[in-house]
């Protein structure tokens, strides 16, 4: 008999559906979601909201008005899609066939946000179960779309394509793999070609939406039907339809990367084209994504040449674009003396931690991103927090529709012309000049904004041609730092920011006077604006002046930490933010001059109280903690009086998460712990290990409650990537600097770390995160290599194996095979006669990845490693015996400044001496270097 629900509990659910979103009586909300929580463990409750979902009408005994039974509808389908995705394998077979028999019937229905939803679910269950799981979906769906027969009414074709699109966009992969023989892709393709013909313009628009999932990519489907589409995008390029059109330029953007050679002799016809859709400004988003077109086709490496002809017609097509409207003047809300205004919660970008960096062979770690966060167009970020379309969100609509606050036409256009000054350099200056002059000095502020901004967009492409005007126009954008509209001011400190380096390189005293520290002063004024938005720019802008004048702002560092420690008095939530950022590059660039002690007793007691004021679970916490990180490597030693503190609430923080993760493997409906806190409180303990004296260091580990390098095991174990990066260099820090206090632990710390080496465990969508933690745990196990020599002979055969799998490896970065190389070197260190019976096996293949590494101390470890386990079996290196002597030959920076490098060179000279005795003929073999290398080993060593 087939299922039927029970009227009381139907009735009673469907109360708590549309109370869980009601916005209007709060109580209730959170009743309606206790019992909603509650109700997840009835084992017919999917039953019961598939019903509520499919029925059009309340069912019989369901007093509710219509308005009511859609928000009950709603609540059911957003329900049930989490169930799925959160419980599919345990939903009963039954379950699942009336979710597959409702569904369609949904994509059919009349509100188009019910069949949003509907196609939200079939994703979802084509996503945790596979398409085999609903063999019949995809057939089904594109008998819809195509309505061959004429009898499927508009809204499920509407529908279905809906589905269908989101379908291709969650299961990408899915459907470029071989299944039973064959791709879906490759029968899916062509239909959605065919459907870009549907008299309905939201069926066009959807096909091409799903179409674009790959024209991105490159798989067989879209080789075999390239032709077809093209000839499909020309007739829709006119379309009467705007989202069709917008569509049709996104293709041709994206198949600018795949299939250049497919738009390349299209180029005149697509240069008018996207000129008349870019001109489309009442309808900014198709203006937006043909303007998008501009920036593919400059940044590509070969096809940007081929726009050369028709730079002229562009430009001022980009600098039209480039004016406010007159709508985002009115969201700007015009002049505004904010400073004393509190932040609104919603006003406050999310915060995330910044990925530690990877431990570099050539180095401690990445560089800092010269363009910093004061880029005037970059792309914001957008948060993915898990709603899909036609999900409802608790935030009011509406609320990024600030023009700062979102990617526009106007960012875009600048984006395109900053693209197109780094390709044609001189010739878009000039095309700009006229422009410039114009409307510079404009009496009407958007116009006079504009050029600022185009000013600034060609400041890196252009800089040469720009030079000789800037004495001229550098005191007049100082000037403008003062204009009563504050947007204009934003910008102003942007474009003074992209020149900096300009002034910053100047070293006639007279000229620095004249332009270097008005450029300096002038900034930093704005940065205690009357303008919230003014202060962030400004700030923003000194980042980026910071970051290249470097230490030559050493004799300004106590003025500039003066006004930084004003700001941290005067400023809101948000823009706290981007002064931590301004700290830590002043400390990262000025490096030990921060020690001084006129200029810590003025940064750290503001540092010190904005630390106590932060909570533990406030997100603000990323930022400062990062701060506080590059600060403890300045100052070194004299961070000592801060470390205790901040030290004992880092491991603290580390702990409650560890806690907090195991509550919720227990208990599900925690809430999760957010593992950033995590990744800032091991990346400011590496800072403060390296920072202070080592005894000091081992005193603060020793006394970790609970136990330091238990919880850096836990840490080194995390399922989250990220954390795992920053648990091994903090090992490896700990390695380096308190190494008495690791090894009574390595015996459980190896355990994991050799799990980490296994590349089996790197699942292909974490790639890359996870290349970056097997670097780290390289970088790590070769640092306790070093130190701990012979007593790594335990762990030798599993880390030798895993260290080989690695570098011999093509498919693994460069940076990473570095690290295994060096490591895998460093084991020579009191283990060579272990690792001499493999010395033929892997020779090769560590002096190749060795090639590249710049000469430093980790570089001298790695070959002094190896020169012993060659010392231990010196006729294994028959093969490879020509390549070692020409790195011998090739090593730079044997300059003797440390013990490590002169013990190299005594190193390499007994290596010489051991083959000047075992090769008769040994200057015959020297005979097969190049004449240089030959040279240098001859002027280098004894023979």
């Amino acid at each position: 008999m087939a299922w039927q629900p029970s009227p009381e509990s139907l009735s009673t659910l469907a109360a708590c559906l549309k109370d869980s979103l009601s916005g209007f009586d709060v109580a209730a909300q959170k009743q309606a979601e206790l019992m909603l929580t509650q109700a997840k463990s009835s084992p017919d409750i999917n039953n019961y909201l598939v019903y509520l979902f499919s029925s059009q009408d309340p069912p019989a005994g369901l007093q509710c008005t219509s308005q009511d039974y859609f928000l009950v509808r709603s609540a059911a389908a957003i329900m049930l899609k989490n169930n799925i995705k959160t419980g599919s394998k345990q939903i009963p077979e039954s379950t699942l066939a009336l979710i597959k028999m409702g569904i369609p019937m949904c994509l059919q229905d009349k509100h188009a946000q019910i069949r949003n939803y509907a196609g939200n679910i079939t994703t979802e269950m084509i996503r945790r179960g596979g398409i085999m799981s609903w063999p019949e979906l995809l057939p089904e769906l594109l008998k819809m779309i195509g309505n061959e027969t004429g009898q499927i009414a508009n809204e499920a074709q509407e529908g279905a394509m809906a589905a269908m699109a989101k379908i291709c966009e969650d299961n990408t992969k899915m459907l470029e793999r071989e299944l039973n023989g064959e791709r879906p892709l490759n029968f899916i393709l062509p239909k959605l070609i065919q459907a870009t013909k549907s008299p309905l313009p939201k069926v066009r628009a959807q096909a091409l939406t799903a179409i674009n999932v790959f024209t991105a990519r490159k798989p067989q489907a879209m080789r075999n039907s390239i032709d077809d589409l093209l000839q499909h995008l020309f007739s829709l390029a006119t379309d009467s339809n705007n989202d069709v059109r917008r569509q049709v330029c996104r293709a041709f953007a994206q198949l600018v990367e795949t299939r250049p050679d497919k738009i390349q002799p299209h180029l005149p016809g697509l240069v008018d084209y996207i000129i008349t859709q870019q001109q489309q400004t009442e309808d900014e988003d198709l203006a937006t994504d043909a303007a998008e077109f501009w920036l593919t086709v400059g940044e590509h490496e070969h096809l940007w040449l081929s726009l050369s002809p028709y730079i002229s017609k562009i430009i001022p097509v980009l600098l039209e674009c480039m004016v406010y409207s007159a709508e985002d003047i009115a969201l700007l809300g015009g002049a505004s003396d904010d400073e004393d205004e509190d932040d609104l919660e919603k006003d406050i970008k999310p915060q995330f931690a910044k990925k530690s960096s990877a431990r570099q062979a050539n180095g401690e770690g990445a560089a800092a991103d010269p363009a910093r966060n004061g880029n005037a167009y970059e792309k914001l970020a957008s948060m993915d927090d898990d709603l899909e379309e036609g999900e409802i969100d608790d935030v009011e609509y509406g609320d990024d529709a600030n023009p700062d606050e979102r990617w526009t036409l106007r960012k875009c256009s600048a984006a395109a012309l900053d693209v197109f000054a780094r390709d044609f350099r001189d010739p878009v200056f000039h095309s700009i000049l006229p422009y410039l002059t114009k409307n510079l000095k404009h009496e009407d502020w958007p116009h006079r904004e504009a050029a600022v901004l185009a000013l600034g967009a060609v400041a890196e492409g252009c800089m040469n041609v720009v030079t000789p005007h800037l004495p001229e126009l550098v005191p007049y954008l100082i000037s403008l730092l003062n204009d009563p509209e504050p947007v204009v001011r934003q910008i102003t400190c942007w474009t003074l920011g992209r020149y900096s380096s300009w002034a910053a390189d100047l070293t006639d005293p007279q000229q620095k006077q004249l332009y270097f520290e008005p450029m300096m002063e002038g900034i930093l004024t704005k940065m205690l604006d009357s303008n919230k938005k003014v202060q962030e720019a400004g700030a923003s802008a000194f980042a980026n002046l910071e970051e290249k004048a470097g230490k030559r702002l050493e004799p300004y560092s106590l003025p500039i930490i003066q006004q930084y420690v004003r700001c941290f008095k005067k400023y809101k939530d948000r823009n706290m933010y981007i002064l931590y950022d301004c700290v830590q590059t002043l400390a990262e660039h000025i490096g030990p001059v921060l020690a001084r002690p006129d200029l810590v007793n003025e940064l750290m007691p503001a540092l010190i109280e904005r630390w106590t004021k932060v909570s533990d679970q406030s997100r603000e916490l990323f930022p400062l903690l990062e701060c506080l990180s590059y600060v403890a490597m300045a100052l070194n030693d004299a961070f000592t009086p801060y470390a205790q503190p901040i030290f004992v609430r880092c491991v603290n923080i580390i702990h409650q998460n560890l806690e907090a993760s195991l509550a919720l493997a227990n208990d599900p409906s925690l809430d999760a712990p957010d593992k950033d806190f995590l990744v800032t409180s091991l990346d400011l303990l590496s800072a403060v290990i390296q920072a202070l004296d080592a005894a000091k260091s081992s005193k603060l580990v020793q006394e970790s409650q609970p136990a330091f390098f238990e919880l850096l095991t836990f840490c080194m174990e995390d399922p989250t990537d990220e954390v795992r990066q920053s648990a091994y260099a903090l090992l490896g820090d700990c390695a380096k600097y308190v190494f008495e206090q690791l090894q009574p632990s390595l015996t459980s710390i190896f355990s994991v770390l050799l799990k980490q080496l296994d590349l089996d465990s790197i699942l292909d969508e974490d790639i890359d995160n996870g290349f970056g933690v097997v670097n780290n745990a390289c970088w790590s196990a070769g640092e306790i290599a070093i130190r701990h020599k012979s007593n790594m002979a335990p762990y030798i055969p599993e880390l030798f194996q895993r260290l080989i799998e690695i570098i011999t490896n093509p498919g693994i970065p460069k940076g990473v095979t570095e690290n295994a190389a060096i490591a895998l070197g460093r084991l020579g260190l009191g283990n060579g006669e272990l690792l001499a019976p493999h010395l033929a096996n892997f020779a090769e293949d560590f002096l190749n990845s060795m090639d590249e590494v710049d000469p430093s101390d980790e570089k001298a470890t790695a070959f002094r490693g190896f020169t012993a386990i060659v010392e231990k079996n010196p006729m294994a290196m028959e093969k490879s015996l020509l390549h070692f002597f020409t790195a011998i030959a090739r090593y730079r920076d044997l300059k003797l400044r440390s013990e490590t490098k002169s013990g190299l060179h005594e190193d390499f000279q007994k290596t010489i001496g051991i083959y000047r005795q075992l090769i008769p003929q040994f200057d015959s073999f020297l005979g097969q270097l190049q004449a240089q290398d030959q040279q240098t080993l001859r002027t280098t060593y004894v023979f």
